[in-house]
């Protein structure tokens, strides 16, 4: 049987790894022990049912349900149900992809591309829609138009087949409750450390923590994999059989990578220049993500929480009501508010500057500030927390589909046994990454889990 190297230790290398190991026979869900840990909010919910925009220096609610779609509701100066219906007049694109806000724009209007989907945007991929592509960032909305003519029939009818993965228990259970979101009771951080627990109660796996990927490159029999340390968790499968780890190298016959594409593309032997060149140009975004959690209630509204468009305050994401949904991991001694203030993304070198010369200070400060200006809290928080995450979401530039579609086409055609999954190819969302991660096991098993 081959021996199979996983890098990256993040949720989607340990998601590999996890089907990798897993039995085809076994249908269980909730090996993982979760299950009753599982917080989730519905579709009924307040926090699903109230999400904010920050425009012109106020609140607005989005508009729901059939009356918020016929009548005029700021900050939009017509009702949204109208360029629902003007849309299905709009002639189908000719480009295989376009930016989100050229596609919106054609169909929905400038106005929502400006606002809305600007902000979605903002808040999903911490991104320019000027810049990213509707083909790789809203693959529903491209595929709808392409099939239908219109993102109206399209959601109406549907547009065309998709890939299915036939839901568990828990999956099962989700849409009898109208599940919207979810977060378990010890955060969503136990659910890795759940995955690395079970990995290595399986006797099938070789957690190797704080060894960096320095070198890899093919040899007769697969891949050869020279390690420095690093704090990176790494994890190597072997079906039948031992990795050998001799001076810091370690044989493989095939490598699932879950790295981010710039950190593969700087291991990759000189032979694989075309594949390095377009993992490098695929770029990322830095992010401030700042917790905050004040004494009482202070909030002027209930929801999930809000965004706000690049016009508006291009330094500021949004800001997430972590309370309302999750009022849980609230301290049990007294009534608490928890916020979270997300910054920069495509925008901070612009309105913070370079990454390194960023104080926590000042990221502080200005989260603060947002929470006084758009929320109306005086008060200082009474805890908070800030990180800086350096290059943490990929961008899908227009053309994006083209770059990966390249890559995996190099690497079929140089008969690599090399697999790309995690955020840099397929979606940036915690489900697609785990998606990849299966999708990746499952084609080297040849068998559907």
């Amino acid at each position: 049987m081959k021996t199979i190297a996983v890098f990256g230790g993040g949720i989607g290398g340990l998601a590999a790894s996890y089907y990798l190991c897993k039995s085809p026979q076994v249908t269980k869900v909730d090996d993982l022990g979760l299950g009753g840990e599982i917080l989730p909010v519905t579709y009924s919910h307040v926090a699903s049912k109230n999400r904010y925009l920050y425009v012109n220096r106020q609140l607005h609610r989005m508009p729901s349900g059939i009356s918020g779609l016929l009548r005029t509701v700021p900050p939009f100066s017509h009702p949204l149900l109208l360029s629902v219906a003007l849309e299905i007049l709009v002639k189908k694109g000719k480009e295989d992809d376009e930016s989100v806000h050229s596609f919106v724009s054609r169909r929905l209007g400038k106005e929502l591309a400006d606002i809305a989907v600007d902000s979605l945007c903002r808040g999903v991929f911490a991104g320019d829609c000027r810049k990213l592509s509707v083909r790789s960032c809203f693959p529903v909305l491209h595929n709808a138009e392409k099939s239908r003519g219109s993102l109206t029939l399209g959601m109406l009818l549907g547009s065309g087949p998709s890939s299915v993965v036939p839901p568990g228990p828990l999956a099962q259970r989700s849409m009898k409750e109208s599940w919207a979101q979810w977060s378990l009771s010890r955060g969503l951080e136990s659910l890795p450390e759940s995955i690395t627990e079970h990995l290595q109660q399986t006797g099938k796996v070789e957690l190797h923590r704080d060894a960096a990927v320095e070198h890899i490159s093919p040899s007769a029999s697969g891949w050869k994999r020279r390690e420095s340390i690093a704090a990176r968790l790494r994890v190597n499968i072997k079906r039948d059989g031992r990795i050998t780890v001799e001076d810091g190298v370690i044989s493989a016959d095939h490598i699932i990578s879950a790295l981010p594409a710039k950190a593969l593309s700087s291991v990759l032997p000189s032979s694989c220049q075309p594949l390095i060149q377009l993992l490098h140009d695929i770029a990322t975004v830095t992010v401030a993500v700042v917790n905050l959690e004040y004494e009482g209630s202070i909030l002027p509204v209930t929801g999930f929480g809000h965004l706000l468009p690049s016009s508006e305050d291009p330094g500021l994401l949004g800001v997430v009501y972590d309370s309302v949904p999750f009022p849980q991991h609230n301290r049990s001694n007294g009534q608490t508010t928890r916020l979270t203030v997300m910054m920069g993304g495509a925008w901070f070198q612009e309105v913070f500057g370079a990454p390194e010369a960023v104080t926590d200070e000042r990221l502080l400060a200005r989260a603060t500030e947002a929470v006084q200006h758009h929320l109306g809290v005086t008060t200082a928080p009474s805890w908070s927390r800030v990180n800086l995450h350096r290059d943490c979401i990929p961008q899908y530039y227009q053309g994006h589909f083209r770059r990966v579609e390249s890559m995996r086409s190099f690497i079929k055609e140089n008969n690599l046994s090399l697999s790309l999954i995690g955020s840099s190819y397929d979606g940036v969302a915690v489900n697609d990454v785990i998606y990849s991660g299966r999708t990746a096991a499952e084609e080297l098993l040849g068998t559907r889990l």
